[in-house]
């Protein structure tokens, strides 16, 4: 499966200049939302993901996605795994799951995001799901921006990587672009501005 090929087909790799979730910038930016609005498409990339963790032998009970980028994800892979779907979202900026969701004690747990970065919003969600007697055994995404090990990648994780090691992480292609601080960025450098797309901007 070509999944750049797909992302570039919806639209949905955008070249110019981005601010990400993390305060960094890049020249290229990953809107799984555009890919994501083709049912056909979406179900196609979960079952191709879900072959993946089936694969593994991972046991699952739960799919649990951070809103909102992970939520279309989260419940595709859940479908395809045929797994309940539950989502965290922030209350007042604080990652947390309510609307009667409930996890028992030693669920297992399966993190979904739409894209992992460094894994920042996973690890949030992760934490929510630990406090509520939850077990995280892994985590997935459609797409893996390079800085963490997917299962079957020869990238090694990055130093900010924030998912554990001792865990698997499951994605269908790496996505490696450049990152810059906004100090260090050559676009700022030449007078363009930043700017944020993504589900926590417009």
């Amino acid at each position: 499966m070509d999944v750049k090929k797909i992302y570039m087909d919806a639209n949905a790799l955008l070249e110019g200049h981005f601010k990400l979730s993390s305060g960094n910038h890049s020249k290229y930016y990953l809107q799984s939302a555009k890919v994501l609005e083709d049912p056909k498409t979406a179900k196609l990339l979960a079952e191709a993901l879900a072959k993946e963790i089936e694969k593994s032998g991972l046991e699952i009970d739960t799919v649990c996605a951070p809103a909102l980028g992970g939520l279309i994800a989260g419940f595709a892979l859940a479908t395809a795994l045929d797994k309940r779907s539950i989502f965290a979202e922030r209350v007042d900026g604080k990652m947390t799951i309510r609307r009667g969701f409930e996890i028992k004690p030693g669920e297992k747990v399966l993190i979904c995001e739409d894209i992992i970065t460094t894994g920042g919003s996973a690890m949030e969600a992760a934490r929510v799901v630990e406090e509520l007697g939850g077990e995280v055994v892994g985590f997935a995404a459609l797409a893996n921006r390079g800085f963490c090990h997917r299962e079957g990648s020869d990238i090694d994780s990055k130093p900010n990587c924030r998912l554990p090691k001792e865990k698997p992480f499951f994605a269908l292609a790496d996505f490696t672009f450049e990152m810059y601080t906004p100090d260090e960025c050559p676009m700022c450098k030449d007078g363009s501005v930043a700017i944020k797309p993504g589900s926590r901007g417009n």
